[in-house]
């Protein structure tokens, strides 16, 4: 199953997306029960209402009419929804801890940061550049996780069972405001450079953790301009999703509507930075970066089985 989230006129309505084209349950369907309509308010609410809510969606989809369907080209998404919270994991793929400031090799645990919903855009909006808080805003491909059952110090084996599906977030990141220096010393302030407007591209859909299968098996890619920056997957991870919610469900309880994204491979912008410590090391078919994201740009970062999450670049 595939979600999205679009505008119709003012409203934001959850969509199911197919060969059709994509359907809407609450646009003018007829088939719906008094108690069913609550179900497709909205993203979140649907990936609570678990198993009913998939149930009655099933049995929706296959009896729409052609009429209901809409044309893809003529609907525009929105982010597929704005979770409260978006548990972050850096440090997560070796290439790029080779490629930047510190030490190459990771720790006994995945680097912990956090972005909120208002960090999200959507597919197509806007990653905001201003000078004034980031002259070296670069940009990183990475699997998102979405939570669909609740669960407190998750034992690694039932980790997937608390997956919803997966999105592509980008984790825009503001280098000269994470990479401190003194003395000598390498430090990163994973606060000021990760947590802005716009530092959070979700979208273009949610994809169903069925549909996907093993989430260690993707391939991910970023393009800049065309250019292929990014080339890497899942597999190569340090930490695989099931680590990765294990560790974080012994700080917080996971709950349906969580995000966490999963860190990104080698290419990033940061790479060519001498300043910032960067260290780029050639790879076939990778396009090595001359400067870090600028207005007019636009950013594709597309990940197997999910799309092509393409957002631009504009001047505050």
């Amino acid at each position: 199953m595939r979600l999205v989230s679009f505008f119709d006129d003012d409203v934001v309505r959850l969509g199911f997306e197919s060969a059709k084209g994509i359907f809407a349950p609450l646009a003018g369907s007829s088939r719906l029960g008094p108690d069913d309509a609550t179900l497709f308010s909205d993203m979140v609410t649907f990936i609570r209402a678990g198993d009913e809510a998939r149930q009655v969606a099933d049995r929706l989809i296959i009896e729409a009419p052609a009429s209901a369907w809409r044309s893809p080209e003529a609907v525009t998404l929105a982010a597929p929804f704005l979770p409260s919270t978006i548990l972050c994991a850096g440090s997560n793929y070796r290439d790029h801890n080779e490629e930047k400031a510190g030490s190459p090799t990771s720790g006994k645990e995945p680097e912990f940061f956090l972005k909120t919903a208002d960090c999200v855009v959507g597919p197509d909006g806007a990653i905001i550049h201003e000078p004034a808080l980031t002259t070296k805003l670069d940009c990183e491909t990475e699997l998102a996780i979405v939570i669909g059952k609740a669960g407190r110090s998750i034992p690694h084996a039932q980790a997937l069972d608390h997956v919803f599906g997966y999105t592509i977030a980008n984790d825009v990141t503001a280098r000269d405001r994470q990479v401190r220096t003194k003395d000598g010393m390498v430090w990163y302030d994973l606060g000021r450079g990760k947590a802005f407007d716009t530092s959070a591209p979700l979208g273009p859909c949610v994809v169903t953790a069925d549909e996907i299968g093993d989430p260690q098996a993707l391939d991910l890619k970023t393009r800049i301009n065309g250019e292929l920056r990014q080339s890497s997957n899942t597999a190569r991870m340090i930490w695989t999703c099931a680590d990765l919610i294990h560790f974080f469900s012994t700080s917080f309880t996971l709950k349906p509507g969580m995000v966490i994204i999963t860190g990104t491979p080698a290419g990033t912008a940061w790479s060519v930075d001498a300043e910032l410590g960067g260290k780029w090391s050639p790879s076939e078919g990778l396009v090595a970066a001359t400067r870090y994201c600028m207005p007019g740009d636009v950013v594709e970062s597309e990940i197997e089985n999910v799309g092509i999450l393409r957002n631009p670049i504009e001047a505050a």
